[in-house]
């Protein structure tokens, strides 16, 4: 049985590279080969940047509003009718639990395309009256055009969801985009381009490029002259990187990067709803989400009792098979990575932390011995100042620190150079807003987590990211404003 391939996806046709060249995509759970993808050079770019842009200038630009919302409703209707389809992909390059693929991934890379149609048919613009020097009247208004040719560089840890989280509002704008998915994750992006074809969405109006980063796609595509724009999400570094590639012609960007996120967890808490979203903050997608809490700081009259519930928690998820079911928490996304977070892992015992639970490899069944297996690891008694407990691990981890009062947590809570997110666990609302409005983050939750109204804005702030995404808010960055003055 032949190996399938995943192809680049450039004016609604699935190509192979000029070059011929190709790279494995394995499965993290057990190591097998999922796919041989097509690795993209400059030529690929190219012509995927060219289709995008004949796309914004020819039929994609003619279409009305209504036009436009009606084909991406289409968009989101054929991803749910592909449902398993979707889901299949994802979880073949993820290895994420099916439960948790079918709850938060697949509806939510859906629903993109709805929340963002709906927000571009409704939103508001600019009218002024004026008055002319002679005298005269004039009028103002604002039209919103689309910024043109984007590039979309997105993420494996959420590939369909953050994907068309961005995908979304750039087509609803009127853009076209140019996708590189992470070479960890190429497949829901790949069969994203059959659903755009298959509903009528116009040659070039969403074309795949797979690949790397440096001296790959990645790079060929931040630094060609086609694009207009860069949006990402990832590792804050890359996006330091893409800044650097886009500088000299002056493009914009938006980036969600890296976080440190704290979880603040007072005595007066609803304890068992505490442990529970600490607990989910820390270690779903196996502890593979931005916005997850790897810092966890608990009031000391509760600290050892909270400790003990947070262990029992997760010791009670069960790491399996993503079609099991009962599996709650899968593998890392590859081998590679989980050298990282053993690394920090390994730096943790050495510095003598307390490890609660965790703190290596688990045994599995002979089957599963070549995929990216990793214990969900607790610690307690690291200094404030060790890399385990400053540095973004992405992984199922979290050191948990004891501490006395507001002042105290509030401190510690900023002491970070990131500013992604927060969570704040405690029945007295007053003090909540209180911290909401001096943590130095771009999202907090109050006796929540991961809870999104997707018309909101999103974002980071330090190094944890550029610009604001969601409802309105995303237009900020995928349309360009235009005023008209008529003299009356």
């Amino acid at each position: 049985m032949s190996t399938p391939q995943t192809l680049h996806f450039i004016a609604n046709e699935h190509l192979p590279s000029q070059s011929g060249r190709f790279f494995d995509n394995r499965s993290p759970v057990d190591g097998r080969l999922v796919s041989r993808v097509a690795e993209a050079g400059q030529p690929e770019v190219d012509a995927a940047v060219a289709a995008a842009r004949a796309a914004l200038h020819g039929p994609w630009g003619r279409l009305s509003v209504q036009q436009r919302v009606d084909l991406l409703y289409g968009v989101a209707d054929e991803i749910n009718r592909r449902f398993d389809d979707f889901l299949q992909a994802e979880v073949a390059d993820t290895g994420k639990p099916h439960a948790l693929a079918r709850r938060l991934d697949i509806p939510r890379g859906a629903a993109n395309f709805k929340v963002f149609a709906d927000v571009v048919k409704n939103v508001p613009s600019e009218f002024f009256e004026m008055a002319t020097p002679d005298g005269g009247q004039a009028i103002n208004y604002a039209l919103r055009v689309p910024k043109g040719v984007i590039a979309v560089i997105a993420p494996w840890n959420l590939p369909l969801l953050l994907m068309t989280w961005k995908v979304g509002p750039a087509l609803a704008c009127g853009n076209t985009v140019v996708v590189k998915p992470s070479e960890e994750t190429p497949s829901t992006a790949a069969l994203l381009g059959e659903v755009m074809a298959k509903v009528g969405v116009p040659a070039g109006v969403y074309n795949v490029v797979h690949g790397f980063g440096p001296d790959s796609a990645g790079e060929f595509l931040t630094r060609h002259p086609g694009i207009d724009a860069v949006t990402f999400t990832g590792e804050t570094r890359t996006g330091a990187a893409i800044m650097k590639a886009v500088a000299d012609r002056v493009r914009p960007v938006s980036f969600e990067l890296g976080g440190k996120n704290p979880g603040i967890v007072f005595a007066d808490c609803d304890f068992d709803a505490a442990v529970e979203g600490i607990a989910r903050a820390a270690f779903e997608n196996t502890g593979q989400v931005c916005l997850g809490t790897e810092r966890v700081y608990v009031e000391r009259p509760i600290f050892e009792r909270f400790v003990a519930a947070l262990k029992a928690k997760v010791e009670s998820w069960k790491l399996g098979r993503p079609e099991d079911p009962g599996t709650v928490l899968g593998p890392l996304i590859s081998a590679e990575h989980r050298q990282k977070v053993l690394g920090y892992y390994e730096q943790a015992r050495a510095a003598g932390a307390t490890v609660v639970t965790g703190g290596g490899v688990p045994e599995v069944p002979a089957e599963l011995v070549g995929g990216a297996w990793i214990e969900p690891t607790i610690w307690t008694g690291l200094p404030d100042d060790h890399p385990v407990v400053r540095e973004e691990i992405f992984g199922p981890c979290c050191h948990v620190r004891p501490f006395d009062d507001e002042a105290e947590v509030l401190r510690l809570a900023n002491d970070t150079p990131y500013g992604l997110a927060a969570t704040v666990w405690t029945r007295d609302l007053q003090r909540a807003h209180r911290l909401a409005s001096r943590l130095e983050v771009g999202v907090c939750w109050i006796n929540a987590w991961f809870l999104r109204d997707l018309r909101t804005a999103f974002g980071g702030s330090k190094l944890s990211g550029i610009g604001r995404e969601g409802g309105v808010h995303s237009l900020e960055f995928y349309t360009e404003l235009r005023n008209v003055c008529v003299r009356l």
